[in-house]
């Protein structure tokens, strides 16, 4: 289940520096970075601690400059990039091998006849980071200098303050590290092996963490206190994103230790004090909870009839096996899935959107959730997650941004509370969970009735049985970029894939209304209704989708441009008791075969086709040049899920749907190992940008796998 890189790789600066690694804490905290350890990003660290679960996001350690002495000579571990364009030191020569086992990052190091090797994870429920380091090999021992660069910031954010902090040694000689007497503190511990086996209170203990050798032969680290500030970190994912990119960070203190062959030192990095109970927190542990994840899926696989043994669909997989790359993702998945507390001081699940700047939020929350906990059998966090969220229904909406702290929620989504269904109808088909079914659907009545006589930012039913909505300087659906005042892609009107969402959510109704004996005469009336009217969409001389139609924004009322959101007018609903198909079959064909030819890429489709005049291909530059291309062409990852059910819908041919997964599959080994980007430029080499690791991205990687096995 590991990725495993080469010294090939490791030694390539220009390549193995736009790889990034990412563990993460359930909490909203998280560490990352690059495989060479170059800051590039504003977001690299080794603990950003989440202050106010899942959100206040505060860098507290930067990183960890590694040093070894041995035979006499000097070898630097780390590496940096400086705002002259200078790379010193330039430790990634040492990289021998970079792997990621689950979802922990492991380096082994090589100097001389000497090997060692480093891993990273975060203890769940906390903002604590552990760094392991391991002497594998070599004949004689070494001494490990390690420089604790930290800061005091939100992720966001840059540094250019140079004022000293206030740095103690605490009597187990671990450093309290605080930016001012108000900021939370930073601990640092050194335990090597005899200090974490002497403090452990019972239970077994992860073999590479226990000692036979003489514990008088070991050596503590020690820390020294520096309080010198490193100037001009140069940061070149900021630079390309038009931010600030220059940086400076506080060197706290240096820690040393003489290690010898087989020994372990682990350096923890916490905002708490480390208890006893908490030293002996294994590594162990960290992995025994992702193979269960792995073990829930593979039941739950069972369960559905979705047979290991089906013909090769051609993603590096073998019989009876699940491919590596979905074992991954299935730990990736995990790592959105976070604690959020509620306004009623009880505790509640949400779904972080993306790493590293994404909060969670109602849309991608929604569209998520499906890939993230029912395809992979965690069934009670999905309840969890969509109870959750009907606290927060208001005037039969959802909350687009979730409330954080004081602020109210914002309700400016359209599609959040109608992908809230297909979520719903997805739980109750894998569980048939009717006491849930009948505790939530007067909260869906609700909210159809306030669709019907019509809530904020202009969103009604229409006389046609359609859905309008949109106000001027207000962005309403998925593709929501917005610059100042300035709305990119407005949507005012009826909207397909809106209509498309309404159509399925009152055919949940009707079907699932039934099901607990309420009368569902209101909603067959309305879907068929709406069904009727859906034509209205249909562009006879392009033969494919209008993207809006009835919108104030074009001379004609109906908008010719060529985008994704028509596929989902073929993917939903599908298969569903008293649905009806919203397009004739050869019209469901000339979309797909269209969307094919003009949107699709290895990484997704684009948002608009390259032959409009509005296309942007490349992503890149400041806020405002970043937004206007955000939805003018960039790619997204996860409409590549819903594409193939469409393709899937019209050709009936699984494996054909499914090979257009197959680049993803590579990207898995790019960018952050094991995980998916957010979104790709339009234009070739289809590079990837946005966030690293994006929620709805690996969810609907592995819907849309499932999806192709039925």
């Amino acid at each position: 289940m590991d990725f495993q890189l080469d010294r090939k790789i490791g030694n390539n600066f220009q390549s193995a520096t736009t790889k990034e690694w990412l563990v993460t804490n359930g909490i909203g905290g998280y560490s990352c970075g690059t495989l060479t350890g170059v800051l590039t990003r504003s977001y690299h660290g080794l603990l950003i601690a989440s202050l106010q679960p899942p959100v206040a996001r505060t860098l507290l350690l930067t990183k960890l400059d590694e040093t070894v002495s041995y035979q006499g000579k000097i070898y630097e571990l780390a590496t940096n990039v400086w705002a002259d364009g200078t790379i010193a030191p330039q430790g990634y020569l040492q990289i021998e091998s970079f792997a990621v086992e689950g979802t922990t990052p492991i380096w082994q190091y090589k100097f001389a006849d000497a090997t060692l090797s480093k891993k990273i994870w975060m203890k769940q429920g906390e903002n604590t980071t552990y760094i392991q380091y391991h002497y594998q090999q070599g004949h004689e021992p070494l001494i490990l200098a390690l420089k604790a660069l930290v800061n005091y910031r939100s992720h966001h954010h840059v540094t250019i303050d140079q004022s000293n902090y206030l740095i103690t040694h605490n009597s187990d000689n671990s450093l309290k590290i605080q930016a001012n007497l108000d900021s939370p503190c930073l601990y640092l511990y050194g335990l090597n092996d005899h200090q974490i086996q002497s403090h452990y209170l019972g239970g077994e203990i992860e073999k590479n963490l226990l000692r036979t050798a003489n514990p008088e032969l070991q050596t503590y680290l020690s820390w020294s206190i520096a309080n010198i500030w490193y100037l001009d970190f140069a940061l070149a994912v900021e630079t390309y994103r038009g931010l600030k990119d220059q940086e400076n960070h506080l060197l706290a203190g240096i820690g040393e230790i003489t290690l010898n062959v087989g020994e372990t030192v682990t350096i923890i990095a916490s905002d708490q004090p480390i208890t006893e109970k908490t030293i002996a927190y294994q590594y162990s542990q960290h992995r025994q909870r992702e193979r269960e994840l792995i073990e829930l899926f593979t039941r739950t696989k069972s369960k559905r009839k979705t047979p290991l043994n089906r013909p090769s669909t051609g993603l590096k997989e073998k019989a009876n096996e699940i491919p590596a790359w979905l074992e991954h993702l299935i730990c990736r998945a995990d790592q959105f899935i976070v604690d959020r507390n509620l306004t009623d001081n009880q505790q509640g699940k949400t779904i972080i959107a993306g790493y590293p700047w994404f909060t969670d939020w109602g849309r991608d929350t929604m569209i998520a959730l499906t890939g993230l906990t029912i395809s992979t059998g965690r069934y009670g966090i999905a309840k969890e997650i969509l109870l959750t969220f009907a606290k927060y229904i208001d005037r039969g909406m959802l909350p687009n941004v979730f409330p954080d702290g004081n602020n109210r929620p914002e309700y400016n989504t359209i599609d959040a509370t109608l992908w809230y269904f297909e979520a719903i109808r997805q739980y109750y088909h894998a569980t048939n969970d009717r006491d849930f079914l009948t505790q939530i659907y007067p909260v869906l009545q609700e909210i159809i009735d306030w669709h019907i006589k019509g809530t904020r930012h202009g969103i009604k039913l229409d006389g046609d049985g359609l859905i309008y909505g949109g106000e001027s300087g207000v962005q309403l659906t998925w593709m929501d970029a917005k610059a100042g005042d300035w709305v990119v892609t407005p949507r005012i009107g009826k909207t397909i894939e809106i209509n498309a969402l309404w159509y399925n959510a009152l055919i949940f109704m009707i079907n699932h209304g039934e099901i607990i004996g309420q009368s569902t005469q209101q909603y067959q009336q309305l879907a068929k209704l709406t069904q009727s009217s859906f034509h209205k969409f249909w562009y006879a001389e392009g033969e494919y989708c209008y993207d809006v139609i009835d919108s104030p924004l074009v001379n004609s009322g109906n908008d010719r441009s060529f985008r994704p959101n028509q596929i989902f007018a073929v993917a939903l609903p599908q298969d569903i008791e008293h649905s009806q198909a919203l397009f004739s079959l050869s019209q469901q064909k000339s979309i797909v075969d269209q969307v094919t030819e003009k949107l699709v890429t290895p990484y997704g489709l684009r948002s608009l086709a390259s032959d409009h005049p509005d296309y942007i291909g490349i992503y890149q530059g400041d806020r405002i040049s970043r937004d206007a291309s955000y939805h003018q062409g960039t790619v997204w990852s996860w409409l590549i899920g819903y594409f193939v059910q469409s393709h899937l819908a019209v050709y009936q041919n699984p494996k054909l749907a499914c090979s257009f997964l197959l680049s993803m599959v590579k990207h898995i080994e790019d960018s952050c190992i094991g995980s998916i980007s957010e979104i790709f430029d339009g234009d070739r080499p289809f590079h990837y940008r946005g966030c690293f690791s994006q929620a709805w991205s690996v969810a609907e990687m592995i819907r849309s796998y499932l999806v192709c096995l039925k």
